[in-house]
């Protein structure tokens, strides 16, 4: 067992409990297998006690020098981390009444312990005097930045206030995880509440068979054992392929405007309804913000990025004005083709007529039927492809390696990553299919395990880290594959620029993407792309607008709040990041084989090898030779020359 916590009043049973407890082991990879909520309450209890301890110890010993300073703090961080963690993922990806009790119960007591680590004078010295000592200027770049983002933090966690405002500040963050908490959950609930059965053929007209057959599959699940795709009944859910299906080919103009409206008001009403979660979010947001120093909690959220307040409302108005004219033509645009196609809407187009007919128009326009597409794009030969790419840029190998470590589904890959010489350099999970029932939406990457030299083991150099990646796109049916849409496609590349017609093969035939279609694929890529951006400068602004100038409690309504704590600029702020850094490879012509490597080893070597050593524009500027521009981004939507851009 990692943690041995004596305790004179645990009798032997509980003794034995806590020994076999298996977040208390001593792993190489989380045991996720064996985890039940079960574990949470007495592992993190014992833990937490045993940090404490732990932490004593340090600010009794502390001294401004790395073994005695920054090694025994990381040692305390990381295992509270990692554990914490492991309980976190499993609440996103296998969530259960009894693991949101036991995390419920507990988190109050991990917060406490995370502000008295935050707020510890004597560690917050230590690291002010290592920034003043004669010494400061020999240490390394990603040494002096972990000094600074320790320090920075520190302040950002109250370790300045006075005692009054300390305990204040404590009640705040105490608050805000508690709601924060109760918010995701609210959305996951309310996600999984809503179904609707469908027993009319004519209700499914038009919808393609890749949404046909996981709804049938969907009905058989919750008890309508004679579902199938050619007649019914299918189950209508909130899950996001299936949403998208009824949105963009369902012609029973109802049933899009029902599932919109129970998309965008999922947890606004009766015992889940998020409003006054919003509003008590923001309010104590607010009040953490004013207790330090800061005039709103959108400055807080930027301290610890990249952009400012600032700067972030100057790149959404550059995008938005580079992109006003173009989507202002794509409704007119829209409007003409619904009016040609005789649709009764057409002067009075609704939000849930908007992806119908742009579907149609596309198809129109571009002769791109996505479900002839699907078959071309098989999540194995997906997956394979993207690992190929990688092999090319930056000289890696990904291979399966299931079976090397537990996991939580059976759906769950892993995979090692692999140096030019063959040796592992890092781990990563691959969650790929919704699960409605106990799985929140959206696709994400997070951390599992974090590399650390500190906590190398067996001699080796350093721990390697391991990863979580996770979607949510249609599981197999029958014996199909899972089959991707193209944005499914761009979601597990991220960046499609790198993929060509070679890595489309038909699931069945393993014939290639046509060379015609890929070009029209090409071609449609800025497809209402003017719109888009709009879509997501909304978002953004209305994120900042409510961490800026928001009032709670005030008249103005918080209604269609996504809780994104005034980041969801980054979203915009990633695209034009991966837009320009793409770029860098298009300069040198995409069919320039040792150019397009040359590019791709820099690239591993500044943002991938330095990541957090250094600030992060610092490195950017290290791979690009320059500051990030929208430029990039605006020329592969078509935007360019609508406006004059630099940030």
């Amino acid at each position: 067992m990692a943690f041995e916590v004596p305790s004179p009043v645990m009798s032997k049973e509980e003794s034995l409990e806590l020994q076999n407890n298996p977040l208390l082991q001593d792993f190489v990879f989380p045991p996720f297998d064996v985890i039940e909520a079960k574990h949470v309450r007495p592992g993190i209890k014992a833990l937490l006690q045993q940090h404490e301890n732990d932490l004593v110890v340090l600010e009794k010993s502390v001294e401004p020098t790395w073994p005695k300073l920054v090694d025994p703090l990381e040692k305390i961080l990381d295992r509270l981390q990692l554990v914490w963690g492991i309980i976190h993922h499993l609440k996103n990806v296998k969530d259960s009444a009894d693991l949101r009790s036991a995390v419920e119960e507990v988190q109050p007591e991990k917060v406490k312990f995370l502000l008295r680590l935050g707020q510890s004078k004597p560690i917050y010295n230590a690291f002010k005097a290592i920034q003043e000592s004669s010494d400061w200027h020999t240490l390394s770049d990603s040494r002096k930045r972990i000094v600074q983002v320790q320090t920075k933090e520190a302040v950002l966690n109250g370790v300045s206030l006075e005692d009054d405002k300390r305990e204040q500040f404590n009640k705040v963050q105490q608050e805000l995880e508690k709601f924060g908490k109760k918010f995701m959950e609210n959305v996951l609930d309310a996600t999984k509440k809503f179904e609707k059965l469908i027993t009319d053929k004519k209700d499914m007209d038009e919808l393609p068979a890749s949404a046909l057959a996981p709804a049938a599959q969907m009905a058989v699940s919750k008890g309508h054992e004679k579902a199938n795709a050619e007649d019914g009944p299918w189950m209508i859910t909130l899950d996001p392929s299936c949403i998208r299906s009824v949105m963009n080919h369902s012609r029973n103009r109802s049933l899009r405007e029902e599932v919109y409206r129970a998309r965008i008001t999922r947890a606004s009403d009766g015992e889940l309804d998020n409003s006054p979660v919003i509003d008590q979010i923001l309010k104590l947001r607010l009040e953490k913000a004013k207790l330090l120093g800061y005039n709103n909690y959108a400055e807080v959220s930027m301290e610890m990025k990249m952009a400012t307040v600032d700067k972030a409302k100057q790149l959404l108005e550059k995008i938005r004005t580079a992109a006003w004219k173009a989507a202002v033509q794509d409704m007119e645009d829209l409007k003409k083709f619904s009016q040609e196609q005789g649709a009764m809407e057409a002067n009075d187009l609704s939000d849930w007529d908007i992806s119908f007919w742009s579907e149609r128009l596309r198809e129109s326009k571009y002769d791109v039927n996505e479900e002839e597409l699907l078959p071309y794009f098989s999540l194995p030969k997906v997956m394979n492809g993207l690992f190929g790419i990688a092999k090319t840029l930056f000289e890696i190998d990904i291979e399966a390696a299931d079976g090397l470590a537990p996991v939580w589904n059976d759906d769950v890959r892993f995979y090692r990553v692999k140096d030019s010489l063959g040796n592992p350099v890092a781990y990563f999970y691959f969650d790929p299919y919704f699960r409605p029932s106990e799985k929140r939406g959206g696709a994400w990457m997070g951390d599992a395990v974090s590399r650390s030299r500190a906590l190398a083991r067996d001699g080796a150099s350093a721990r390697l880290p391991v990863a979580y990646v996770v979607c949510n796109q249609s599981p197999p049916v029958g014996d199909k594959p899972s089959l991707m849409t193209f944005r499914e496609v761009e979601t597990v590349f991220h960046e499609s620029g790198f993929w060509h017609a070679g890595l489309a093969k038909h699931y069945e035939t393993g014939e290639a993407l046509p060379e015609e279609v890929y070009l029209k694929l090409l071609a449609a890529r800025t497809f209402r792309a003017g719109s888009l951006d709009l879509r997501q400068i909304l978002y953004a602004s209305t994120d900042l607008e409510l961490h800026v100038n928001y009032i709670p409690g005030g008249s103005e309504t918080n209604c269609g709040y996504e809780d994104y704590a005034a980041g969801y600029y980054c979203y915009m702020w990633g695209e034009v990041l991966s837009a320009d850094a793409f770029s860098a490879f298009e300069d040198v012509g995409l069919d320039n084989e040792m150019a397009v490597k040359e590019i791709g080893h820099k690239f591993r070597d500044t943002v991938l090898a330095l990541g957090g050593g250094k600030p992060p524009l610092e490195v950017f500027v290290q791979f690009r030779g320059r500051e990030p521009s929208p430029d990039a981004l605006l020329r592969r939507h078509g935007l360019l020359t609508a406006a004059a851009v630099s940030i």
